[in-house]
């Protein structure tokens, strides 16, 4: 089977509802991302960072996958399929994806604020006095501005697997994940879908400039026609 790598960002989620990130404002649904998304913040006043992402956790057990969503599920009846998502979200994998690496963390988990490698599932609110099993507070599972991003190595060696490229939903501006792509075998077919691509040309290059839904759709009958 071939592999395609898949990397998604904050388009990819859109037409579900979520709302996104955008640096031009360098607010998040009105909040400076230095107070909410980033160890000092969450210094400073951690009961509006939990908040903040009491918010997001609401709101993400109320939205559900998007066609996009489950194209790329689908695909897996005929290719291997490795996601590499920027987004904290589950959707793909409520979708059914099966093979899905967050990058920058996960909404749905929280982690011990001594202890990185302690993880718990959660779905509720977190509040100040919610302990991991030490006695330390647990903070949002997410990788904030400033934080080492752990999961990119491995992310790099999928990319390297790669027999098709598919690229959904981010502007591809903000580094490390911004590098993936250029670690996919050269001449590699890329698939970019998104609404106001910002990618310099290239011969393997295929760019979509549609919403993620209408992408995908259209990706869906170029790799039934063009891939054996």
């Amino acid at each position: 089977m071939k592999h395609i790598v898949v990397l998604t960002g904050a388009g990819m989620s859109a037409e579900s509802g979520i709302k996104t990130f955008r640096d031009a404002d360098g607010l998040w649904e009105g909040h400076d991302v230095m107070e909410v998304a980033t160890p000092e913040g969450f210094a400073a006043n951690p009961d509006m960072v939990l908040d903040f992402y009491n918010q997001r956790r609401r709101q993400l057990l109320e939205v559900t996958p998007n066609s996009a969503h489950y194209n790329l599920a689908e695909l897996e009846t005929d290719f291997k399929v490795t996601i590499i998502t920027q987004n904290v979200d589950d959707l793909h994998e409520r979708a059914d994806s099966s093979n899905v690496i967050h990058l920058h963390g996960e909404l749905l988990k929280v982690r011990s604020t001594f202890d990185e490698s302690d993880i718990q599932d959660w779905k509720t609110d977190l509040v100040l006095g919610d302990f991991c099993k030490k006695g330390y507070q647990l903070r949002p599972h997410i990788v904030w501005f400033g934080e080492d991003v752990p999961m990119i190595p491995k992310a790099i060696d999928i990319c390297q697997t790669a027999d098709v490229l598919i690229i959904i939903g981010t502007s591809m501006q903000v580094y490390p994940a911004a590098s993936l792509m250029h670690y996919v075998p050269q001449n590699t077919p890329i698939y970019f879908i998104d609404p106001k691509p910002h990618i310099e040309s290239k011969e393997n290059l295929t760019v979509i400039a549609e919403t993620a839904t209408d992408g995908m759709k259209k990706v869906v009958k170029k790799l039934a026609k063009n891939i054996t």
